[in-house]
């Protein structure tokens, strides 16, 4: 899994890049440009939803939108801030429903699916975006603003309701990245859990004795045979999404 996250690049510049301010780049001379920096920023999306995170070079984002390598950095500067505008124009188009008429409890749980959804959709999103350094554009100060009315009328004070977000998204990441590992697996062995626990299960019989592991084999059986695997994704969604908003919820009755 690549180390790269966001907010890596040279701040100003960033910056300027998400909110459109002709200080991204400096004045150019030459003839017009052939595409515009959204263009590059949608090559690059592509390439991430379509190959991987890995795959996304200048090199490869140059090709994809027609340019020169050396000219896809008149347009944007570098890798580090490519992937700050990645991940802003994929928060730019969440949906974002009205809240009102909900209780709070279901007001966090549609950010909670929403951003599971945005993770599923886009697996390159858990390997580079970072909780305490987002790209501070216009998609992540809507995405931002909008998730933090869910938590309008629950009484927690302004520094509670941020960190009762950033909790909240903290699960759905971990849970997301969890369930990408898991299908990463299942493809990379181009065997099933079902498959993989059939074929070892001769061996594990014979080294795995009742009298030395009584619990992890009773309650390991257990668990399995109800989620149907040794890890089911949609059963630790539903039973860890259900403990998060129980946590928080003690404290909006505590009044924060």
């Amino acid at each position: 899994m690549t180390s790269e996250a966001t907010g890596t690049g040279q701040p100003s510049r960033t910056l300027a890049l998400l909110w459109g301010e002709p200080a991204a780049t400096g004045r150019r001379k030459g003839p017009a440009r052939s595409v515009d920096v959204s263009q590059v920023v949608e090559a690059a999306l592509l390439l991430a939803d379509e190959q991987g995170l890995a795959a996304v070079t200048m090199r490869a984002v140059a090709e994809r939108v027609g340019v020169s390598a050396m000219s896809v950095y008149t347009y944007v500067p570098g890798k580090p801030e490519l992937l700050d505008l990645m991940v802003d124009a994929t928060y730019h188009r969440m949906p974002r429903p009205t809240w009102g008429g909900r209780s709070w409890r279901d007001r966090l749980t549609l950010v909670a699916e929403s951003n599971r959804e945005l993770l599923t959709t886009h697996p390159w999103l858990t390997e580079v975006a970072a909780l305490s350094r987002p790209p501070l554009g216009p998609g992540v100060m809507a995405k931002y603003e909008h998730e933090l009315a869910a938590f309008d009328d629950t009484g927690l004070s302004d520094p509670d309701a941020d960190a009762a977000l950033t909790y909240l998204l903290g699960f759905v990441q971990t849970h997301c990245r969890s369930a990408h590992d898991a299908a990463r697996i299942t493809t990379d062995t181009a065997m099933s859990d079902a498959e993989w626990w059939a074929a070892n299960q001769p061996l594990l019989a014979r080294v795995l004795s009742p009298d030395a592991y009584p619990r992890a084999l009773r309650i390991g059986a257990a668990a399995g045979e109800a989620g149907g695997s040794a890890w089911n994704a949609d059963r630790a969604w539903r039973f860890g999404l259900a403990r998060t908003l129980d946590g928080l919820a003690a404290l909006i009755r505590d009044g924060g």
